[in-house]
């Protein structure tokens, strides 16, 4: 293989690794915030206990999440050179907003969080779950801006690279980069908003489901009774609302996609020709034939999700040169894929949250078994749809825009009848990486950061392991803390070890 596609699987390994743990972060810090605050309002300790559990796992998380992304941002200047220097200015200033804005909040109010239980009051220890939480958050809203930015590029300009006033040459080629014009045009690019909803949504069905396969398995092996019924019944609030949420953000994401990238949703749907278009529910495309094999589609299903009409034209990959068009059997599976399991995520919270309505939810054990495993499942949704995304703007690592014509009905194309991109407003993938770098050099990193990834995942499984087994503690009574921290009376207190001990388990 050439430096490239080492280059490009060593970034596709780092950042798969690393996503995990922030989707969990974001995901745990919303579950932590909703157990705290109903541990305020009812002074009920099952939520403080719950609450307790919880924030040693999203330590855990959070520890593993920064030591797997910092490889990262390093990789930016050793194999891609080229790219760091056209986005610097653009990554710059979102990375440091980042750091300022959101990793200072949520670090520094992460002591509190972790070891602040019997030192402050429960007041100023929600105070800061809420600040870790929103930082968490916020890490996410700038390294979205920072990938949006370079789908869907705004508020910039391309100048050339200068080196003592004279432009820098390369093959008798001027070296351009993107600088800002305009800052908050760069933050609120076109895809910044819908992206950042979606990746919201799925941090909230993996935390959601996180929690709910813990408490499932509690609950089959009859242990901690209430609190694994408190902390299923407010995950799965969480992840039926998600999962409902993400159909209608998914819908919203589609459309954004194929006005700025239509390369690549056609290439989501294996549609080659322009025209009325189907809307395939899975099958394999065939570059060759030209068509997808084995296939069930929806007649007119893609332009009426588009369009709201089955019969109007959608943009096909034939308004593309074969050397602009993305990948499309992996846009395509990965995609397919990622819609498949968000179908599977709205049938399984209704299906639970119907059963609990009921109240024969934790009598219902196959289906308590079910979400055991199930949290790979959102885990792995979001890992195919970050694939779709970024396979499918190939070749492009920053996406040079589209123009439509009057009627919004067709892309303007040269006079071969396909889009000429502008490639001084665009970096190809194969453009960007270092120059300088081989292959072997690549290859070496990428082994060793893969024992390094071996050794950390090694790690967060057995110290998660040790977690789940030991189980939730009691929470004590808060002696010494602020005037507001005294936690329930002892009446109460020796109910919530009946409950803690599986006494009122009747699962």
């Amino acid at each position: 293989m050439d430096a490239v596609t080492l280059s490009r699987i060593q970034f596709a390994v780092s950042i798969g690794f690393h996503y995990i743990f922030p989707l969990l972060t974001i995901g745990l810090g919303i579950v932590l915030v909703w157990l705290e605050g109903w541990f305020l309002k009812t002074r009920d300790p099952i939520y403080e206990t719950a609450a307790r559990f919880w924030t040693k796992v999203f330590a855990l998380n959070f520890a593993i999440g920064v030591a797997t992304g910092i490889v990262m941002e390093f990789q930016f200047g050793t194999n891609w050179a080229t790219y760091s220097r056209f986005v610097g200015d653009v990554f710059g200033s979102a990375l440091a907003a980042e750091g300022i804005f959101a990793f200072f909040l949520e670090s520094g109010f992460l002591a509190i969080l972790v070891f602040g239980w019997d030192r402050v009051g429960p007041k100023m220890h929600f105070f800061a779950t809420l600040m870790v939480s929103l930082g968490s958050i916020f890490s996410s809203i700038w390294i979205v801006v920072a990938n949006s930015w370079q789908q869907t590029p705004a508020g910039h300009h391309v100048v050339p690279v200068l080196r003592d006033g004279v432009p820098l040459l390369r093959d008798g080629q001027p070296v351009m980069r993107a600088e800002i014009t305009d800052f908050w045009a760069m933050v609120f690019n076109p895809s910044t908003v819908h992206r950042l909803v979606h990746v919201w949504i799925g941090a909230f069905l993996v935390g959601a489901f996180f929690v709910m396969s813990i408490a499932a398995w509690y609950l089959l092996k009859g242990r901690h009774g209430e609190f694994a019924r408190r902390s299923f019944d407010g995950a799965l609030v969480l992840a039926t609302v998600s999962a409902l949420a993400m159909l209608v953000s998914g819908h919203g994401q589609a459309g954004m996609v194929y006005r700025h990238q239509p390369a690549k949703l056609a290439a989501f749907e294996g549609h080659y020709v322009t025209g009325p278009a189907d809307l395939n529910l899975f099958g394999i495309p065939d570059d060759a034939t030209q068509a997808v094999k084995l296939g069930v589609a929806v007649p007119g299903g893609l332009g009426l999700l588009l369009h709201g009409d089955p019969g109007r034209p959608v943009v096909g990959l034939d308004r593309f040169r074969p050397e602009d068009r993305p990948p499309v059997g992996l846009s395509f599976q990965s995609y397919h894929l990622m819609v498949a399991l968000g179908m599977a995520f709205i049938g399984l919270t209704l299906l639970a949250s119907f059963l609990r309505w009921r109240g024969t939810l934790y009598e219902t054990r196959w289906l308590l078994w079910l979400f055991v495993p199930a949290v790979v499942l959102p885990i792995v949704a979001n890992e195919v749809g970050w694939m779709a995304a970024e396979v499918g703007r190939q070749p492009w690592i920053v996406h040079p825009p589209v123009t439509w014509n009057a009627d919004g009905t067709d892309v303007v194309v040269g006079p071969e009848g396909r889009v000429v991109y502008d490639e001084r407003v665009g970096l190809r993938t194969l453009e960007a990486a270092s120059p300088n770098v081989s292959a072997g050099q690549v290859l070496g990193s990428l082994v060793g950061f893969g024992f390094i990834y071996l050794a950390l995942g090694a790690v967060w499984v057995f110290v998660l392991h040790r977690k789940i087994q030991h189980g939730p503690d009691e929470a004590p009574p808060g002696e010494g803390a602020a005037e507001d921290g005294a936690l329930a009376a002892a009446g109460l207190r020796a109910v919530h070890e009946g409950r803690l001990t599986g006494g009122e388990d009747r699962g």
